[in-house]
């Protein structure tokens, strides 16, 4: 188990890099190494994410301190144990710096609240909130908010965060956060982004929670490894057809 997620921490950093969504040592990934469990598999710090390979990722505690690994580990996991607290579905944490939703978090605004598109209602959630800068060590209590109702936040003069059952799909919705953003930038200088009616919305989110895509916080059912494999995870497509299909 081990060491099948230091090989997806290796690939998510890799694909990260190679879409520019990070520079220099920016970005970082985790995951839970057991199903409710408080063990993590990290990415290094003070590396290229280009350069990151499986033997280089770190063992962490619940305090987010290294216990597996000869390397040090980034110095922003609470960042991520704050996700795995606020949801305890999750098996995968990704930060990163996509351009253009970066830059919509640099200058303290969102860009899909109220959703101008009906899949990302399915994918992600009814928006994408920006959590407001919080100095390193600072509380993490709105981040737990923020990601206990959403799978996506805008992290304020800082980047993105997006959660996943798997590391696919922590990636899958970065990339469309970074998709979404760059849509949301055109529309404003067009004229703005029109908003779909907020009872397609609420049909969104219902065929959203029936495909068990959306957020299990509390007690729910932990994640657990390969329960997201190729398959099982339902197709988003399909899910927001069947919903449009019913508002008629």
């Amino acid at each position: 188990m081990e060491e099948a997620l230091r090989r997806d921490i290796a690939a998510l950093c890799q694909k990260v890099a190679a879409r520019g969504w990070v520079a220099n040592h920016d970005g970082n990934a985790s995951a839970r190494l057991q199903p409710g469990g408080d063990r993590y598999v990290a990415s290094p710090t003070a590396v290229h994410k280009g350069d990151v390979r499986a033997e280089m990722a770190v063992v962490l505690d619940a305090e987010g301190k290294v216990i597996g690994g000869e390397r040090k580990v980034f110095s922003e996991i609470a960042l991520h144990l704050a996700c795995y607290r606020a949801r305890p579905d999750v098996g995968f944490v990704l930060h990163a710096h996509p351009p253009t939703a970066t830059g919509w978090a640099v200058a303290g605004e969102t860009f899909f609240d109220p959703p101008f598109l009906a899949e990302p209602v399915v994918t992600l959630g009814e928006s994408i909130p920006l959590v407001p800068y919080v100095a390193p060590g600072g509380s993490t209590a709105e981040l737990e908010g923020a990601i206990a109702r959403c799978d996506a936040v805008l992290l304020g003069n800082h980047g993105v965060l997006t959660v996943g059952r798997d590391a696919e799909q922590a990636f899958l919705r970065m990339e469309l956060v970074e998709h979404l953003a760059r849509i949301a930038l055109v529309a404003r200088q067009v004229g703005g982004a029109r908003p779909i009616p907020r009872e397609d919305v609420e049909k969104l989110l219902a065929a959203r929670a029936k495909a068990g895509l959306a957020p299990q916080a509390g007690a729910a059912a932990p994640w657990v490894p390969g329960s997201s494999a190729e398959g099982a995870r339902p197709d988003v497509s399909s899910v927001v057809r069947d919903a449009l299909k019913r508002l008629g």
